[in-house]
């Protein structure tokens, strides 16, 4: 891999106005793309629609599953040699895949319609690389095809993207668009795909999936910077014709599912390979235009996108995209740690992502095509992951997308058949992926901290229809027995305590909207988590309709489709963010709490236990770093009154589970939720509860760091004497006064200017003990 940004630039922090024109120098986006992170390298803007990457697997399973799917979530994986092409669309960070579509490949010498495998590349038009010969950038992928000598390059826009192949010898060139392959492949998948030829330069092209989401639409226009000499159009589950002039009708080309006067093929198993047979060493550009709503689209996504064919240029605007967007925090550190921070901001900004086209039209849950008038429309909402630190990271680096985001999620619930707001969504698909109600808490944070621009009264209907569901989950019977009952349905414990915090977070909501007969009502919901608090083992514990206790309770069992959902009681005791104070009470006081922090962190693990999770990863004892539940249980020390516990913690995870390395990641990055810990630990502080609009302080990783504002201040965060020793909170000033609490609050951070630490080599043991010095946990009884 080529070494990105050997120098950093000066940078300006806190009084003065910080900005870095290069940060996205900074970035390595092949973080991640080793271990479990599931990041993927390849070409995409901020919040952009397209995803253009490398693809180092075939993931086609047929009948029996194969291992290799999981580390191929995103395509690409770091570990590979070989490469069978570059698709379009990509998840970043996910433990579930889908998408990866439109595969092109260039080749040269014998044309090749199927990959070949990774120990004989040579069989097909899969080709070796090494990392040598590879470099990324945002908004930019470059690669060696070393079978080939061809230079392959990427870049994109929102809605379109870009491919140069420089072909070093002068043989003749083909170009594979292979219809059928897709992550996480599997028999079927392809319901149905079509190509249709404009002319010699231009293609129009159409699939649809099942997978991860159903009957899921994607159109592209594709066209080539110079015209091909013939094309091939394989239909596998047909025949094959090849296309000589193209346009020449007089050629037949038999088919029993195509017109033979018409160049144009369909079916499920559709390739296509277009022929370029006169030596050139002249680069070959592709440019591909896309949609989910029609060709037509797609064909005006490209043309309004990239007018052009200038490649550099193309790259230059989407690096200016990323520089500007990157620009919202500046830090000072090492270049390991620069790495790093932007490298985590770089992948945060990566979703939701836009759901629309240039003329505002985009496919809506309910199958029809809609038009977005006054907002830009978002999809992939991972929200069982991304409440937690990702959509509260959003409200301060990209807070001008967060109220399309929220009215994008209040057209899922209008478009929704279930009338809900969306789970796990993305595409006009709802998954049902993960458990919870998590989108009230992205929609209370944001509300709660003054962020406008959506519909609060269709949010308030939305919220409630949601939150009362007759049917999801088992919603009835948490409101009948005050939790769920394990006989009733799968990860009851997990689901209870999910659905308390959410009631919390919309009765916080409907408080600050004057509506306290629904808040007192939300706020009762919100104590449920004691309900399955077993007092004799100080565990969470599964309870059946009758209110008995699971008789095969063992606390460190992660078992699929258990009580718990991707974790045990170990971690999920811990899931009462927005009561720390009423669950400190529960395990009778701070001193046994701390004993149970610390037992978390360094009891031995039966990996046997957890086997059947591949999730449960990036692990310091029974603490999971790799996964979701576990992300703020550092934090916790501070509510007993010993944060520097706290400090030791934060910094034990950076030092053992992250890295600039590729598998830097502890786990999956989880759409830009492991990334947006990162970020929030760097500075110092973490939203354990969204919603409660204050931080618990950990320790800040970084000499310097600042945050740009959207109301055009800055707040900076300083610490002097941090090193590897220097872990501890000596003493810390906000604004030049004295900060004897563990926390600062939103308004802290939306006023400006500058949080200042002392940082020590011994632990400052009175620092922020008190009882009104903790984190606010505010009370679920008003």
């Amino acid at each position: 891999m080529m070494t990105l940004c050997p120098l950093a630039p000066q940078v300006l922090y806190a009084k003065d106005t910080p900005r870095d024109p290069e940060n996205s120098q900074w970035v390595d986006p092949f973080i991640g793309t080793g271990g479990d992170g599931h990041t993927f390298p390849g070409a995409v803007t901020p919040f952009g629609m397209v995803q253009l990457s490398p693809d180092t697997a075939n993931l086609y399973r047929g009948k029996d599953p194969q291992p290799e799917i999981y580390k191929h979530s995103a395509g690409y994986h770091y570990d590979d040699s070989t490469i069978i092409g570059f698709s379009h669309t990509h998840f970043s960070g996910t433990g579930h895949s889908d998408l990866g579509d439109l595969l092109i490949m260039p080749m040269i010498g014998e044309a090749h319609i199927t990959a070949g495998t990774a120990e004989h590349p040579e069989t097909g038009y899969r080709s070796r690389f090494d990392h040598d010969h590879e470099t990324a950038s945002p908004g930019y992928y470059a690669v060696d095809l070393l079978d080939y000598g061809i230079h392959a390059e990427l870049t994109a826009t929102d809605r379109a993207s870009m491919h140069r192949y420089s072909f070093s010898r002068g043989e003749e060139a083909h170009v594979m668009l292979d219809l059928t392959t897709s992550m996480y492949n599997f028999d079927n998948k392809v319901i149905w795909s079509d190509v249709r030829i404009l002319d010699k330069q231009t293609l129009l092209i159409h699939r649809s999936t099942n997978g991860w989401a159903n009957n899921r639409p994607m159109y592209f226009a594709v066209r080539f910077s110079r015209p091909f000499t013939d094309i091939d159009l394989h239909n596998l589950d047909n025949k094959r014709y090849r296309c000589n002039g193209c346009l020449d009708k007089k050629n037949n080309r038999p088919s029993t599912i195509n017109n033979p006067d018409e160049p144009y093929a369909a079916g499920k198993a559709i390739k296509i390979l277009a022929h370029f047979t006169e030596p050139t060493r002249e680069p070959l550009l592709i440019k591909v235009g896309q949609s989910a709503v029609s060709y037509a689209n797609a064909m005006e996504n490209l043309d309004t996108e990239i007018d052009h064919w200038d490649f550099d240029r193309v790259r230059a605007e989407t690096k200016k995209k990323w520089d500007t967007q990157l620009s919202v925090i500046n830090m000072k550190g090492t270049d390991s740690q620069k790495r790093q921070v932007y490298t985590a901001l770089y992948h945060a900004l990566q979703a939701p992502h836009i759901y629309q086209d240039v003329n505002g039209e985009y496919l809506g849950l309910n199958g029809t095509i809609q038009k977005a008038t006054d907002h830009t429309n978002y999809t992939l909402f991972s929200l069982w992951d991304t409440y937690r630190a990702l959509h509260p990271l959003l409200t301060y680096v990209a807070p001008d997308r967060v109220p399309d985001m929220i009215q994008s999620m209040l057209l899922h619930y209008q478009q929704s058949y279930n009338n809900m707001l969306p789970i796990w969504s993305f595409q006009a698909h709802e998954t049902w992926t993960m458990i919870g109600y998590h989108a009230v808490s992205v929609i209370s944070d944001a509300y709660l901290k003054g962020i406008r621009g959506f519909d609060i009264d269709l949010a308030k209907q939305a919220i409630l229809d949601t939150a009362n569901h007759p049917s999801y989950d088992a919603i009835p019977a948490y409101k009948k027995y005050g939790y769920v009952p394990m006989d009733k349905l799968a990860e009851s414990v997990s689901i209870t305590l999910e659905y308390a915090y959410d009631d919390w977070t919309i009765a916080r909501l409907f408080e600050e909207l004057g509506d306290d007969e629904t808040a007192q009502e939300f706020y009762g919901r919100a104590t449920s988590y004691k309900n399955l608090f077993d007092p004799r083992v100080k565990f969470m514990r599964g309870k059946d309709s009758q209110g008995k206790w699971n008789p095969d309770f063992d606390p460190e069992e992660a078992k699929l489709m258990g009580p718990f959902t991707e974790g045990s009681s170990f971690q999920y005791s811990f899931y009462v963010p927005h009561d720390i104070a009423g669950l400190i009470d529960l395990m009778g006081g701070d001193t046994p709490f701390i004993e149970r922090l610390d037992t978390l962190f360094t009891k031995e693990l039966d990996h046997e236990k957890i086997k059947e999770h591949e999730d449960i990863a990036g692990l310091i004892g029974q603490y999971a770093h790799g996964n979701e539940p576990s992300h703020h249980i550092a934090y916790l020390y501070n509510y007993a009154g010993q944060p520097w516990r706290t400090q030791a913690r934060i910094r034990q995870i950076m030092d053992t589970l992250s890295s600039d390395k590729p598998d830097g990641l502890a786990g999956n990055d989880d759409v830009g939720q492991m990334s947006a810990w990162y970020i929030f630990s760097s500075m110092g502080f973490y939203p354990v509860a969204p919603g409660d609009l204050s931080y618990a302080i950990g320790a800040p990783q970084v000499p310097e760091i600042s945050l740009t504002l959207q109301n055009g201040k800055h707040f900076g965060v300083t610490a002097s004497n941090l090193s590897e020793t220097h872990k501890y909170i000596a003493s810390a000033t906000l604004n030049g006064a004295p900060l004897n609490r563990s926390y600062i609050t939103h308004q802290d951070i939306m006023a400006g200017g500058q949080l200042h630490f002392e940082m020590s080599d011994k632990p400052n043991k009175a620092w922020a003990t008190q009882q009104d010095q903790r984190p606010p946990s505010l009370s679920v009884n008003r």
